[in-house]
């Protein structure tokens, strides 16, 4: 971007995932003019395949990304590759939103769907199988590891949800006692549900052929395995929105803080700073792929009618501004 020119849209889209793309499709469908700044670094990309997503299942992440900006670019938006990392609210209500490159842009409204970090336990091996059969969603992942033995990495209590969860997939399930273990009622509740508890800290896993057969213990001992489920810490990309005074927050679950994520209205995206909306795990870390490109859309519908009523407050005013000769002549453009 070019900073003696800086070029002015009616939205931004700071990310281009599914949320963010989905967004971006609805305004410019809506005859909006927009750019789209993603730094080409999507969450899932270590994913061969996603699943859930009607008509889609299946697809590689990297696909549906492409045929994405293929269809923005096609109604004329604009998808420039590049980190945005600050954002101004200027005196006018506008936005100015500053890239790692030093340009800027102008923007009336803000869609942000930057999306969260994965944070991944710290087990030599285990970041490399991240997204292959290192895995925390059973929903995405489930029926391709299903009826294989399961090992449940426990580091907090959520993992007995975890296990619980996952059995559902395979009846063969066995939980690591990595770093919190389970106690008597719910090593009976385990028990009763056949899934295995085996004590001791995780020190590696072990890949035969470029497939996880299993883990090794601190002591020695070898746990098999076809895949590791472990809960990563889901911390918000959200340094455009603290920026403009949008703090994270935390996310909690059964005593365990699971991460951050930054607050929004859950029907439309608003934020409590006007003119700005958010999409997709920036806002909800465990939303799935066709759930973020349907917050993209809601929100993106929010923002378009809030710039219509702008618009039409503005036509309101030039009209009773025109004088008594009902001749109230071109509505002023933003």
């Amino acid at each position: 971007m070019d900073n003696t020119s800086e070029e002015t849209y009616d939205a931004v889209v700071v990310g281009g995932g599914a949320a963010g793309l989905s967004g971006a499709l609805t305004l410019v469908r809506a005859r909006r003019s927009v750019l789209v700044v993603d730094s080409g670094s999507p969450r899932n990309a270590p994913a061969a395949h996603m699943h859930g997503y009607l008509g889609h299942d299946g697809e590689s992440p990297a696909e549906l990304l492409a045929k994405g900006r293929a269809e923005v670019s096609g109604y004329g938006g604009v998808i420039r590759r590049g980190t945005a990392i600050a954002a101004d609210r200027l005196s006018d209500g506008d936005f100015r939103v500053r890239c790692d490159d030093g340009s800027t842009v102008r923007a009336r409204r803000l869609l942000v769907a930057t999306g969260l970090v994965d944070e991944l336990p710290d087990v030599p091996g285990l970041a490399e199988r991240w997204g292959r059969d290192v895995l925390h969603c059973p929903y995405c992942h489930g029926w391709e590891v299903g009826r294989q033995r399961i090992a449940v990495l426990a580091d907090g209590p959520l993992a007995l949800h975890q296990a619980q969860l996952w059995n559902q997939w395979t009846g063969r399930t066995v939980l690591l006692a990595h770093g919190w273990t389970p106690g008597d009622e719910d090593r009976e509740l385990l028990a009763a549900l056949g899934i295995e508890v085996v004590e001791g800290k995780v020190s590696g896993l072990t890949v035969e052929d470029d497939r996880l057969t299993g883990v090794t213990l601190a002591d020695g001992a070898a746990v098999a395995c076809a895949a590791l489920v472990v809960a990563p810490r889901f911390t918000a990309r959200a340094g455009v929105l603290t920026s403009l005074g949008l703090p994270s927050v935390a996310v909690e679950r059964d005593g365990r803080v699971l991460g951050t994520c930054v607050a929004s209205d859950p029907e439309t995206g608003a934020t409590a700073l006007p003119g700005v909306w958010l999409a997709g795990n920036v806002t909800a870390p465990m939303e799935k792929v066709v759930g973020a490109a349907a917050q993209g859309v809601r929100a993106a519908a929010a923002l378009n009618a809030d710039l219509v009523e702008e618009q039409a407050r503005r036509a309101l005013d030039h009209h009773r501004a025109a004088g008594t000769d009902g001749t109230p002549g071109p509505v002023p453009g933003r």
